[in-house]
């Protein structure tokens, strides 16, 4: 599954795949936005490698598969 965290001030976006499934993300999404004091959201990626980012720098986060495209023609 892509997850994408867009950071504010920031013209790019974080982009990695998990193996977390969308529920699992959603709710550690909701918990670090949620939370009393600064808080930081914890993500891994598939490989292992795990993303930190401050909650106060989250614009939005997309969780789930990128649109695929049909490939051929139609006729």
């Amino acid at each position: 599954m892509e997850i994408k965290i867009g950071i504010a001030e920031s013209n790019r976006e974080l982009t990695f795949r998990t193996e977390m499934n969308p529920e699992d993300v959603q709710k550690r999404v909701e918990s670090a936005l949620t939370a009393e004091s600064k808080a930081v959201l914890e993500l891994d990626d598939e490989k292992g490698r795990r993303y930190l980012v401050s909650t106060d720098r989250v614009a939005y986060v997309e969780i789930g598969e990128p649109a695929r495209r049909a490939v051929g023609f139609l006729g």
